[in-house]
């Protein structure tokens, strides 16, 4: 056959992409690492101008990004516009046009953003992605496993283990290019396969926010040890953050306290705060964590949920807690309005007594509507609502993410703007809060089941918002009325070892410390992220933790009993 100038040509473009066609993904099922290129690659600076029409132009950029688009509120209200697919934007600028404080939506958060107005209707703030000020560590990690066909999945880390880490899907090839996203922050991720590394690209907005140069591990990775990266002092400094600041000086059990956490006797704690007749008297760090790292609450945002029920109670978007849970559900899912499943109320699921089949944990049985089983069903709301029920409502209490879930979704139902934007309004804005992210449902609103992301001394505003009977710096935030309701003890947790009283999204547990019981009332989260509200000793207690997985979530009551209680009470 004779070969002409133009088939050689052709051989030549067609080449690449047979070789690149032929590549097998199973060759790169292996361990791969690399570097970032800055400790700030998931900072950003936001930036937008209103063009006036309800059109602003955003824009988001560091050293090594840029992207900007001119969008359309689909709102004359609030700003509500849609940046890229899975990117949008929802905020309020407020009455003196001095500042928006909206938030970014990206994968399963909405990030809060406040921006201020910094010229003729232009508004600046920033948003890091992975919820820090910078990276202590710029080390990437990829995990390729369970290749079959072109199928695979694929598990990135950072070596900045402070960040929660992320949850990927949608792996796909095409030739010698893989993709896959991030599900917690919705980072794309784009790899070219080459011969012996893979050149992968982080996106944001099908944008590349860094591209680094992965190779083969040849050992076990190793992850920065940030144990020994403690703060130097415990004295509280003043951030202007609302809390008045007070020195402690009886300390030798907290010196003690430290001691043991350096030593890893105490293992993975992170922070300890303590506030005492309204004054921070005592904050330290562990592990790279500081006063401006936000934490995971997982469930201790239960308790921020029923403030929220509390609030609308006040404000009179909802009549009472008396009201019946089926008012406030979407009508198509009313056909599970059955029984004695349409007399649950809105006490019963504050209590964790709905009857719903709802059951977390402490039961060998599969629960239809525990947390595990609704989240991984296509349809929460559904799954929830079908279960069957196991008791009369307001009769026996169970540990169950599902009764809090069905609160955020009745509220939801009735206030007139987005979920997150009362959120703030009502709430977090007036305790000067602003460095915080919530976690989504599956219908992009705030779950009430647990999950936002707070600071530590964010943690015990909040706390001490609820010790001062609903109020802040003064003022009244809450109804005294709400909070004396969240507190009593209504009935026992069945599905705890301990058979804990329980009251609106509150635990509630007695501590013998020198032959005295002392009460507290607190919000809980796994792992160990405890606000403790001590009544009798004006105290209000905020431990973080990272103990997910080795069965030491509960911790930080041993050091509240051991160390912080005895302490308190020699100040008295």
């Amino acid at each position: 056959m004779k070969i002409t100038f133009k088939t050689l040509l052709l051989l030549c473009i067609l080449m690449p992409f047979t070789i690149n066609s032929q590549i097998n993904i199973k060759g790169y099922e292996a361990q791969w690492e690399g570097k970032l290129p800055s400790k700030n690659t998931f900072s950003f600076h936001v930036n937008i101008e209103d063009l006036g029409n309800n059109t602003y132009h955003f824009k988001l950029s560091n050293t090594l990004f840029s992207f900007d688009k001119v969008v359309q509120s689909t709102s004359d209200k609030h700003l509500q516009f849609n940046i890229h697919k899975g990117l949008s934007f929802t905020g309020e600028i407020n009455k003196t046009n001095t500042e928006i404080r909206g938030f970014i939506n990206s994968g399963i958060y909405l990030y809060h953003t406040k921006l201020v107005k910094t010229a003729t209707k232009n508004f600046k703030g920033t948003w890091n992605v992975f919820l820090l000020n910078e990276l202590l560590s710029t080390g990437i990690f990829l995990s390729i496993e369970n290749v079959d066909g072109k199928k695979f999945d694929a598990f990135p880390f950072f070596g900045d283990k402070r960040f929660a880490g992320t949850w990927c899907m949608n792996s796909q090839k095409k030739n010698n290019m893989i993709t896959f996203q991030d599900a917690r922050t919705g980072l794309g991720f784009k790899g070219k396969l080459l011969t012996d590394s893979i050149e992968l690209s982080i996106m944001i907005a099908n944008k590349p926010i860094a591209t680094t140069t992965l190779t083969r591990s040849t050992k076990d990775w190793a992850f920065k040890d940030l144990s020994a990266v403690t703060n130097k002092t415990s004295i509280p400094i003043e951030l202007n953050d609302g809390w008045q600041i007070a020195q402690l000086k009886k300390k030798s059990l907290l010196k003690q306290l430290e001691d043991s956490i350096l030593a890893k006797k105490l293992v993975q704690t992170h922070s300890v705060l303590i506030s005492k007749k309204g004054k921070l008297i005592y904050e330290k760090y562990f592990s790279g964590y500081t006063s401006r790292t936000t934490h995971d609450q997982r469930s201790a945002s239960k308790s921020i949920s029923s403030a929220l029920i509390g609030i609308a109670i006040d404000s009179k978007i909802i009549k009472d807690d008396n009201e019946l849970l089926y008012k406030y559900i979407p009508k198509e899912f009313h056909y599970t309005k059955q029984g004695t499943k349409s007399k649950i109320k809105l006490k019963d699921l504050l209590s964790m007594s709905s009857g719903i089949d709802a059951v977390d944990f402490g039961t060998k049985r599969k629960s239809l509507a525990s947390e595990p089983n609704y989240q991984n069903s296509p349809n929460w709301l559904k799954t929830v609502l079908e279960a069957p029920m196991i008791h009369i409502p307001g009769t026996v209490a169970n540990y169950g993410s599902a009764n809090p879930y069905l609160l955020g979704i009745a509220l939801n139902e009735v206030v007139s703007k987005p979920l997150e934007l009362f959120i703030d309004h009502k709430l977090l804005n007036p305790l000067g809060i602003s460095n915080y992210v919530l976690q989504k449902d599956m219908n992009n609103t705030p779950y009430f089941g647990g999950g936002m992301y707070l600071t530590p001394r964010d943690m015990l505003k909040f706390g001490q918002l609820y010790l001062h009977k609903g109020t802040w710096n003064g003022k009244q935030i809450i109804s005294k009325k709400w909070i004396e309701k969240s507190f009593k003890n209504y009935r026992k947790l069945q599905n705890t070892n301990d058979k804990n009283g329980y009251g609106y999204l509150w635990w509630h547990k007695t501590y013998l410390v020198h032959n005295k019981e002392i009460k507290s009332i607190e919000a809980r989260g796994a792992g160990g992220q405890y606000i403790f509200v001590i009544p009798t000793l004006d105290a209000v207690v905020v431990i973080t933790s990272g103990n997910y997985r080795n069965g030491k979530f509960q911790q930080p009551e041993k050091i509240v009993e051991r160390y912080i209680l005895p302490t308190l009470l020699n100040l008295n």
